[in-house]
């Protein structure tokens, strides 16, 4: 990534110096300094309507979606008014899933008929910094359980240094859904004040990996790159004490409208889909031993 202001196409780069600056210091701490944030859906993954197995609640949560996404998206909404219609839509859609029946079987049949797919690049990102002990947080607005689950289905492995932080489900002796944990996390609210709501990818697979929490002690680690497609997930990093840090946006919609917003907020904003691998670069160069 060089320091013109949108090259290569599709990039641009809202204050190439300061950028520099930030990842000099970066590359000077040390990956142990390091930790990396993301949103996981629309920036880790193409966004995919979770079915459970119910036609009639699957349409209502579709009308909802159809409903409030356009709002969610919509440059033109203030951010408070914004939040209310967040509040309102997961609100209901969780009312529905629980009203709907929602069983575990039904998560794991939904997740392997899905398109989900991971942006190209996402896997080796993620081997690159498992491989250099960079812990990562997971942010989302969905389902802690269905993230999981994506991850055990789709890429057949789990990452030690990965942790998630989404609403989680309360299932009962059946396994069918019965409530939810904790404070509701929206895509306007994500932030790291819900750790106790993040668990390591890797528990769920019962991996004998000789796993040390310290090592995910994201307080500890003052360097920040934060990686979300929204620009409520600049959020994300509230309440962390960092020294630096370098946000990453993924323009996805409304491209002309937005990308002003975008590029105010984001130090970097990747344009119309783009892959994870500017990114890979990025994490390179930032762990790159000095000369």
């Amino acid at each position: 990534m060089d320091s013109t202001t949108t090259s290569p196409p599709g990039v641009a780069v809202r204050d190439p110096e300061s950028l520099e600056k930030r990842k000099t210091a970066i590359r000077s701490a040390g990956p142990t300094k390091l930790q990396v944030i993301a949103d996981f859906d629309g920036t880790l993954t193409s966004n995919g309507l979770l079915q459970q197995g119910n036609a009639e609640y699957d349409a209502k949560r579709q009308a909802l979606y159809e409903y409030y996404h356009p709002l969610e998206i919509s440059p033109t909404i203030p951010i408070k008014e914004k939040t209310k219609l967040m509040e309102e839509w997961w609100e209901k859609t969780h009312g529905l899933l629980i009203e709907g029946g929602l069983s575990f079987d039904a998560i794991k049949k939904s997740v392997s008929e899905a398109t989900i797919a991971f942006r190209d690049g996402v896997v080796e990102l993620f081997e690159l910094l498992e491989e250099l002990d960079v812990p990562v947080l997971v942010f989302s607005a969905g389902l802690a359980d269905i993230i999981e689950e994506v991850f055990r289905q789709k890429l057949h492995r789990s990452f030690k240094n990965i942790k998630v932080v989404s609403n989680r489900m309360v299932f009962d002796e059946k396994g069918c859904l019965v409530a939810f944990k904790g404070k509701t996390i929206h895509v306007l609210n994500k932030n790291e004040h819900a750790l106790d709501m993040a668990a390591p990818i890797h528990d769920k697979f019962r991996y004998p990996n000789g796993y040390n929490p310290d090592s995910v002690l994201m307080k500890q680690r003052t360097n920040v790159l934060l990686l979300g497609d929204h620009v409520g997930d600049l959020g994300m990093s509230d309440g962390l004490s960092y020294e630096n840090q370098i946000a990453v946006g993924f323009l996805n919609n409304n491209t002309e409208m937005s990308f002003k917003s975008y590029l105010d907020a984001f130090d970097v904003v990747y344009l119309n889909d783009a892959s994870m691998r500017g990114v890979v670069e990025l994490v390179s160069q930032l762990c790159a031993e000095n000369q």
